[in-house]
């Protein structure tokens, strides 16, 4: 077998074994446009926004000024074979296209004829072929970090996964002019400021909560909640499918649950329920933005629309009315019979069958004529049912009593920082999910004067919603306990996508900082000032939101997109109680 001549450092191959290969000429496309950028640079303006104006903040940004990248209009994205990163790269190309009116193909990353200056690269294939560009050590991005290269000749995310490259395009998004979140073509100078961020997030679970049972939401308005949730670097996404008022979703095995049950909501509206092919749907969006459902199915209380569908389940057997008001703790399903243990395993490997994601959510709070013991032994035998799906179990926190189940999850929405009993349950193995009902329940009002909202749990304002540590809320509950962050949006008030999106915004961004961003970068002064950007961009995508005080809002903003919002509705039940 011929064998090749070893190379020295300085020499290379012995002569013998050389191949002369002529340098690659450019094409007369890559003079134009390299000719097209070195004029351009010269009367560039900076970039619009700085390199640390991100939301959440990066891990570590590093600007250099003299790097700025302006995106040309024969733009090319060149991303890995990876069917999973050709994803990523299609999304950053829709993110693109409308605002700049460019064409902005992808293709593999191997043509080196393309040309390309917009490069998603997953980290194994990038280290095997340069080991310069790896991030070995403490700047690994891990799952869901990721690495923004910019200079003038090109912007470069790297990451070791799919999510990674989707985290560092959400970033990206951002850099560029706000107009990039126009729905129509702009004229605009598509400039990112230069440097470089290395960014991972802080906790593994980062999400928010969508309450469909108060009152239904149809597919597009989850999709698009999804896609919140995802431009801020949130992964997950709760659904509150069960309650007093409707059941959302279809259940093949109980048919009644969905045609009667979810036939009701607050104030007597029409309601409505996901389909099989509905809930998939979307499933499948927010796996594309790297974003996992969580059902919920509220057990053994806030039951009363799965009793009237089905009496059998109730413990006098009788069906009680249709149920429009926003009380909460009267239902139970009958923990007695087994035939309410056998509707529970039907739910739950139901719609675990129809979830990718690790989690099913069991509710558990406020079944106040459960008693204890009762209650404990329910739990128990929900918890089992729940592993028998291959799901791991999460549910409120007044599941702490019960007995532990492996891996199991607790969100905690209490107001108090003392909570022995879910201290307790965190030193026999439980994990917690912070979601403290008094700083980020994004059903509180902003202010006495907000059109719609509850305050049993105080008024949110956006630095009330930031100003606060999930690594130390908790007493006696360590940091390496706490899986995440989750905001959740009650809608016994929230009646329509606006309401949705005023609700959320800009508290929202808030909650993902503290999910995604060191402790280090913590500063409400700095965040503010950051926050101030995103009201242009939210403006420009038509997302309403409200207008805080206390932003620094730049002139021109938007902000009358707020007056959209209708003034308070009177609560059916004229109470303003803690409610699940």
């Amino acid at each position: 077998m011929p064998t090749t001549p070893a190379a020295s450092p300085e020499t290379g191959p012995e002569p013998r074994d050389r191949v002369d290969v002529a340098p690659r000429q450019p094409t007369a496309a890559e003079l134009a446009r390299a000719a097209t950028q070195a004029a351009g640079d010269l009367l560039a303006p900076p970039a619009p926004v700085r390199l640390a104006d991100v939301v959440p903040a990066p891990e570590r940004a590093t600007p250099d000024p003299a790097a700025d990248f302006t995106l040309p209009e024969d733009a090319v994205i060149r991303v890995d074979a990876d069917p999973d990163a050709r994803a990523v790269a299609e999304h950053l190309a829709e993110l693109l296209r409308p605002a700049t009116g460019y064409p902005v193909p992808v293709t593999d990353a191997a043509d080196a004829e393309s040309g390309g200056p917009l490069a998603l690269t997953l980290s194994g294939t990038e280290t095997r072929t340069d080991p310069a560009r790896g991030l070995p050590g403490d700047d690994a991005p891990g799952d869901e970090g990721y690495r923004l290269d910019v200079t003038r000749a090109e912007v470069r995310i790297t990451a070791d996964t799919a999510a990674g490259l989707f985290h560092g395009v959400q970033t990206l998004r951002q850099l560029l002019p706000a107009a990039v979140e126009s729905a129509t073509a702009v004229t605009e100078r598509w400039v990112v400021p230069g440097g470089t961020i290395v960014d991972r997030p802080r906790y593994a679970y980062r999400g928010a909560m969508l309450d469909v049972a108060r009152h239904f939401f149809p597919v597009e308005d989850v999709l698009r909640v999804i896609d919140h949730l995802a431009r801020y670097k949130l992964n997950h996404l709760h659904l509150h499918l069960t309650d007093d008022q409707g059941w959302r979703i279809a259940v093949e095995s109980w048919p009644r649950l969905a045609t009667v049950g979810g036939a009701t909501e607050v104030g007597g509206g029409p309601g409505g329920h996901y389909t099989a092919a509905d809930y998939r749907r979307i499933v499948r969006h927010a796996a594309r933005r790297h974003v996992t459902v969580v059902p919920e199915i509220d057990l053994p209380g806030h039951t009363n629309a799965a009793l009237v569908a089905y009496p059998e389940l109730a413990p006098g057997k009788i069906a009680p009315p249709p149920y429009t008001g926003t009380e909460v703790g009267f239902s139970y399903v009958d923990p007695a019979d087994e035939r309410t243990y056998e509707f529970v395993a039907d739910v739950l490997g139901e719609v675990a069958a129809l979830t990718p994601g690790p989690w099913l959510h069991l509710g558990g709070d406020e079944a106040f004529k459960v008693p204890a013991d009762t209650y404990r032994g329910f739990v128990e035998r929900a918890q089992a049912l729940v592993a028998a799906t291959g799901k791991t179990v999460v549910g409120w926190h007044q599941l702490a009593p019960a007995g532990h189940a492996d891996g199991r999850v607790l969100q905690w929405w209490g107001t108090n920082g003392e909570d022995p009993e879910t201290a307790d349950a965190v030193r026999r193995g439980a994990r917690l999910i912070l979601s403290p009902g008094n700083r980020v329940y994004l059903d509180m009002k902003y202010a006495p004067e907000s059109p719609i909202g509850h305050d049993w749990a105080g008024l949110i304002d956006v630095r009330r919603a930031y100003d606060w540590d999930p690594g130390t809320h908790l007493t006696g509950v360590p940091a390496e306990a706490v899986l995440g962050v989750e905001a959740p949006l009650w809608t016994e008030t929230v009646t329509t996508l606006a309401e949705v999106e005023f609700m959320l915004f800009p508290r929202l961004p808030a909650v993902a900082e503290l999910g995604w961003s060191p402790r280090s970068t913590h500063d409400w002064a700095a965040f503010r000032k950051r926050l101030a950007g995103h009201g242009p961009r939210w403006a420009t995508a038509g997302i309403t939101f409200h207008p805080s005080p206390e932003v620094p809002w730049p002139t021109g903003d938007g902000t009358h997109a707020a007056t959209r919002i209708p003034a308070q509705r009177p609560d059916p039940d004229a109470a303003d109680t803690p409610a699940h």
